[in-house]
C-alpha cells in the first residue's frame, strides 16, 4: 500500500482507487489469514475465493461477481509485486474460472432511466426537497446538494468520481443564444488528477442555472471550493449520496429498482443515451464524456428502442426525379 501510495503523490491513481486497493487486499487477507507466510504461498491457495466472498457477505447484499473478479485481479497484481521484489515463489493464484458476465446492451439498458422513469425521478426529488416535510436545516441542505447532484449529472454525464471533485474554480456560467434563445451553459473543466483517464477535458453543460441554484444554497467561501460538499471542506461522501439516491429511487416508484443496479453511474449512461437520440455524433459525445468513439458505439447505440423504431422507418421520397 505504501508502494502504491507514491503513485497517488505522482497523480497516477486517484485517492479513491487508493482506498479501493486497500479494501481488496483485506479481504484477501481475511480469506489468507494474517499469519501465513508469504514464502508458503501456493499458485492454488486461492481457488475457493469466490466460494469463500459469496458465503461471507451478507445475506441481504450478496457480493457481486465483477466486485470479486476486480479483487482478483488486485490480488494477483500485488502478487507479482511481491514475486518482483523476491518474497514470493510464484507471481500469480490460480483463481478458479468464473462463467463469463453479461456485459452486454440488455445489462446497461435495465442500469439506466427510461425518459418516464428520469421524469418521474425529477418529480420525486421535488417533493424529497420540499419544505413542507419539517426538516432540519441540515437535512433539507445536504437533500438539495444530492438533488443538484443527480441534475447536474443528467445533463453533463460526468463520472461519479469526476463530478464529486469539481471546485467551482472549475465551472463557468455562460449565456449563449441557441436557436435564438437565450440558453445558461456551464463550462466545465476536468481536471487531468481527477479523471478516471487521468486526460483533463473542457466541454459545454446545458442547464447551467443548476450551478446557480446550488451556489446559492451551498455559499462556497472562495472558488476552491468543493462543488458537492456538505460542509465545505469535504468531498459529499459516497455513502450519504447513496443513501438519498436510493430514496429519491424509492419516492418515483421505479419499476423493478430492487433488482435494477440504478445507480448515480446511471445518470451517465442516460446522458450518453439522450445525446445519441438528439443526434450527436459519436465523436462529439466522446469528447464530452471523456471516452472513446469505439466505447460509445459498442455500449450505448443500440440501447434504446427509439432509436430502433428511427433505423427501421427510415425512408426517403422521390419527387421530380430526384
Amino acid at each position: 500500500m505504501n508502494f502504491r501510495k507514491r503513485d497517488v503523490e505522482l497523480g497516477h491513481i486517484v485517492k479513491g482507487r487508493h482506498a479501493t486497493i486497500a479494501t481488496h487486499l483485506q479481504h484477501f487477507l481475511s480469506y489468507i489469514g494474517k499469519d501465513t507466510k508469504l514464502k508458503e504461498l501456493e499458485r492454488s491457495d486461492c481457488e475457493n475465493y469466490y466460494y469463500h466472498r459469496h458465503k461471507s457477505s451478507n445475506t441481504n447484499t450478496k457480493v457481486k461477481q465483477v466486485t470479486v473478479q476486480n479483487e482478483q485481479s488486485t490480488i494477483n497484481a500485488m502478487l507479482k509485486w511481491l514475486h518482483k521484489n523476491g518474497e514470493t515463489h510464484i507471481d500469480s493464484f490460480d483463481f478458479k474460472k468464473l462463467p463469463r458476465l453479461d456485459k452486454g446492451n440488455e445489462a446497461i439498458r435495465r442500469a439506466t432511466l427510461t425518459n418516464d422513469e428520469y421524469e418521474a425521478l425529477y418529480r420525486a426529488m421535488r417533493t424529497y426537497t420540499a419544505k413542507h416535510n419539517k426538516l432540519d436545516d441540515a437535512e433539507l441542505r445536504v437533500r438539495k446538494i444530492v438533488q443538484h447532484y443527480v441534475l447536474i449529472a443528467a445533463n453533463s454525464g460526468l463520472r461519479v468520481g469526476e463530478q464529486r471533485q469539481l471546485r467551482w474554480s472549475d465551472v463557468q456560467i455562460e449565456q449563449h443564444k441557441v436557436n435564438g434563445e437565450e440558453q445558461k451553459l456551464a463550462r466545465i473543466h476536468v481536471r487531468a488528477e481527477t479523471s478516471k483517464v487521468r486526460t483533463s477535458r473542457t466541454f459545454l453543460c446545458r442547464n447551467g442555472q443548476y450551478f446557480e441554484r446550488l451556489r446559492e444554497i451551498t455559499k462556497p467561501k472562495t472558488a476552491d471550493e468543493l462543488i458537492f460538499t456538505a460542509d465545505g471542506a469535504s468531498e459529499l461522501s459516497k455513502r450519504t449520496l447513496l443513501y438519498h439516491w436510493h430514496k429519491m429511487i424509492e419516492l418515483a416508484d421505479i419499476a423493478d429498482r430492487e433488482t435494477r443496479d440504478l445507480v448515480p453511474y446511471s445518470l451517465r449512461h442516460f446522458m450518453i443515451t439522450q445525446r445519441i437520440m438528439s443526434g450527436l455524433t459519436f465523436r462529439q459525445i466522446a469528447d464530452m464524456c471523456g471516452t472513446s468513439v469505439a466505447q460509445i458505439e459498442k455500449t450505448y447505440y443500440h440501447l434504446n428502442d427509439e432509436i430502433r423504431l428511427t433505423n427501421a422507418v427510415a425512408d426517403y421520397r422521390r419527387r421530380d426525379d430526384v
